[in-house]
């Protein structure tokens, strides 16, 4: 093995798949057995990148070489760019040898397209049935599927990996058009759409059958591009959810624009989105999937953007201040757990804590709300905070306190030095 150029070729080709942040790794419960090597399991741990993206893989292209031209891509066939693609065997050498020096928890593995979607779909599948087979691998596998392969191959891949994902990439089929004309939508649904049945038909089969393979155990997700194209964050959010409902995704990944091409389709170089829209769908995400939230409840035709100075649940408290104050030793579970500040856990404490005593604002703070935002939308026994404030002045006065903290953080830090 010409070691340079491995590490060359490594440098190039997970640089390039930087872009995808569909990365995470939870879901799946892949036990070792016959002294096998690693373990895959819910909670696997992650590291975390400067900009806070979770990654705990060996995150590689197969190749950045593509017959596509996509206008927000960097290794669209078009641009002159250092070119390298890895052998299957290469790739299952490094995947072996960084899991052996206990540097990743499993693979990360894509691709640009060589010559057609199934050739290059049966080079990730051979990557992950020769670790499985050959080298008795146990850690995770997530392999982006190629949009247009085969059933046959989507049905080989998902009984070697845990998750696999296709990037549905724009929002709408519009800008799709617009942006990667050379792609299809319908080819990108086709193999969800074929994904959930299998994953479903598998999960009965293994009720009845308990030596059933596994077949896609973490299940598949989805990868959009934000800021790219003019949606709404109401057109995105009713996307996700289109996804969840029809193909029950494990997750939808936002991945903000990030200006690599000077091309007349997209905004001006040098405007990449802010960190913070890609952070406020992820808690729009959140909320629909743990609080059912409704996206109507999120966002509106009246108002399709999220408000970057504060996070959609509490916007949402703010629109709907009629249903406050809460009276917390009276109120149910599902309208205690959308009070801002008020998580799954801490409203299922409350439910609980409340049977054996009426709660204060002590008794609050013992569970671990974050009472600087609740106290404006419920009532304890000592307290009742809500008053006659307007939603812009309760606004302001979580902002002021949020700012306020922040710069006390800061002058406690300096202190240190």
């Amino acid at each position: 093995m010409n070691v340079d150029r491995i590490s060359e070729k490594l440098s190039i080709l997970a640089d390039a798949a930087k872009y995808d942040v569909s990365c995470a790794s939870s879901g799946s419960d892949r036990k070792n057995h016959n002294k096998g090597l690693g373990n895959a399991s819910n909670g696997i741990c992650h590291a975390y990148t400067e900009d806070g993206r979770c990654v705990s893989l060996l995150k590689i292209l197969l190749t950045n070489f593509c017959i596509y031209d996509c206008a927000y891509c960097v290794s669209r066939t078009s641009n002159d760019i250092k070119r390298a693609a890895f052998t299957v065997q290469e790739v299952i050498d490094l995947t072996m040898n960084f899991y052996r020096r206990n540097y990743i928890e499993g693979l990360f593995l894509s691709s640009g397209i060589f010559k057609n979607a199934d050739y290059t779909m049966e080079r990730l599948v051979l990557v992950a049935k020769k670790l499985r087979t050959e080298h008795k691998f146990n850690g995770y596998i997530h392999l982006k599927t190629i949009p247009g392969a085969s059933d046959e191959l989507m049905k080989e891949a998902a009984l070697y990996a845990d998750r696999l994902s296709v990037n549905v990439e724009m929002p709408t089929k519009e800008s799709l058009k617009l942006l990667a004309p050379d792609k299809n939508r319908d080819d990108m649904l086709k193999p969800m759409k074929y994904l959930d049945k299998a994953i479903v038909a598998n999960r009965e089969e293994k009720k009845i059958f308990k030596q059933a393979p596994m077949f896609a155990p973490a299940g598949q997700s989805t990868q959009m591009v934000i800021g790219a194209s003019p949606e709404t964050d109401l057109q995105i959010l009713y996307m996700s959810h289109f996804f969840y409902k029809k193909f029950h995704l494990r997750r939808v990944y936002y991945s903000g624009y990030v200006p690599v091409n000077n091309d007349n389709r997209l905004p001006a170089m040098g405007t990449p989105v802010p960190m913070i829209r890609e952070n406020r769908l992820y808690q729009a995400d959140w909320l629909m999937r743990n609080y059912n939230f409704s996206v109507d409840e999120i966002v509106s035709p009246e108002n399709p953007l999220l408000d970057m100075q504060i996070d959609p649940k509490l916007s949402w408290a703010l629109r709907n201040l009629q249903l406050f104050p809460l009276d917390i030793n009276k109120a149910d579970y599902k309208m205690i757990m959308r009070v801002p500040g008020i998580g799954l856990q801490s409203a299922k404490k409350i439910c609980e804590a409340r049977n054996f005593n009426k709660l204060n604002t002590s008794h609050l703070q013992k569970i671990g709300i974050a009472l600087n935002r609740a106290k404006y939308f419920i009532t304890t026994t000592d307290v009742h905070y809500l008053k006659d404030y307007q939603p812009v002045q309760i606004k302001e006065f979580i902002l002021n306190e949020g700012h306020s903290k922040y710069a006390a953080n800061f002058s406690t830090q300096l202190k240190m030095f």
